[in-house]
């Protein structure tokens, strides 16, 4: 599986873009707050602090760092820092805006936070050593080049989460799909040619699995059936050509539907409002 790409199929697809929020100490308490589509990168350069946040039922999650750490927030979740010493402190912090916002495959993948020492995600240390050299000097396109940088160390934790998807408790899905070395092939052709009569034996065959055996294994990693995943993965496609400006019957067509009703009549059962309705909604 090494050689094969899992990840540029879908960041082509749904873009991922960082930009600089903060570098330097950060004092006392500091609090990021929850905007659709985006999350927050920080990466802990030196210092202690305490990590605070709140899940949907409300219970509140704490967690201590202690060393050189990247601290990632995938989706929007409100959380706040707590430091003691402005001196002992040193943060790089980065917005992360996700094409497709919360339907972005990656963000909906991966768990709440992730917490990871630096020195564990392999292949890092050459990619900080760039970021932190454009922001401690200050030079001409420092801000735009840094953003950039932020990207790579992004990408070079997905990579690493994917040779290492139990380390953070990864949820079953994307991720562990493509981690899979048995269901990766399938779901890298069901990525890159959406618009295909799949059915489940077509499937199993890029897998080299029975459909029993496939179905059985699909649903243990990916906690959906093939079909379910498949459906997903048209619809967050659909979003993403109506928000360019394609039209409903365009759409339909390249992803694999009979025509535009039968999107439609799918897109409403999932999304709970027509293409024309959620896209109002999206301009209110």
């Amino acid at each position: 599986m090494s050689s094969v790409d899992r990840l540029s199929p879908l960041l082509e697809q749904f873009r991922v873009r960082a930009h600089v929020l903060h570098t330097g100490p950060l004092c006392g308490v500091t609090r990021f707050g929850a905007e659709r589509g985006r999350g927050f990168l920080h990466l802990i350069r030196a210092g202690r602090l305490t990590v605070e946040h709140r899940d949907p039922l409300g219970a509140t999650h704490r967690l201590e760092v202690a060393e050189p750490s990247v601290v990632f927030y995938p989706r929007p979740l409100a959380h706040v820092f707590h430091t003691d010493a402005c001196g002992d402190t040193d943060f790089a912090c980065a917005t992360v805006d996700f094409d497709g916002g919360a339907e972005h495959p990656l963000a909906r993948a991966l768990p709440p936070v992730i917490v990871v020492p630096l020195a564990r995600v392999e292949g890092l240390d050459q990619a900080l050593e760039l970021l932190f050299g454009e922001i401690d000097r200050h030079r001409c396109g420092h801000r735009v080049l840094a953003d950039r940088l932020f990207e790579v160390v992004l990408l070079q934790l997905l990579r690493w989460l994917l040779d290492h998807p139990g380390d953070v408790a990864m949820p079953p899905g994307l991720l562990t799909g493509i981690a899979d070395p048995q269901l990766a092939p399938t779901l890298l052709a069901l990525h890159e040619a959406p618009g295909d009569d799949w059915t489940l034996a077509s499937m199993a065959r890029h897998a080299a699995m029975s459909r029993s055996a496939f179905a059985a294994r699909f649903r243990a990693v990916l906690g959906q059936t093939p079909l379910d995943y498949l459906t997903a993965w048209r619809l967050a496609l659909a979003q993403l050509r109506l928000q360019a400006g394609h039209s409903v019957k365009a759409v339909a067509a390249e992803l694999g539907y009979a025509n535009s009703s039968a999107l439609s009549r799918v897109f409403t059962q999932r999304i709970g409002r027509s293409p024309t309705a959620w896209l109002a909604e999206l301009g209110d």
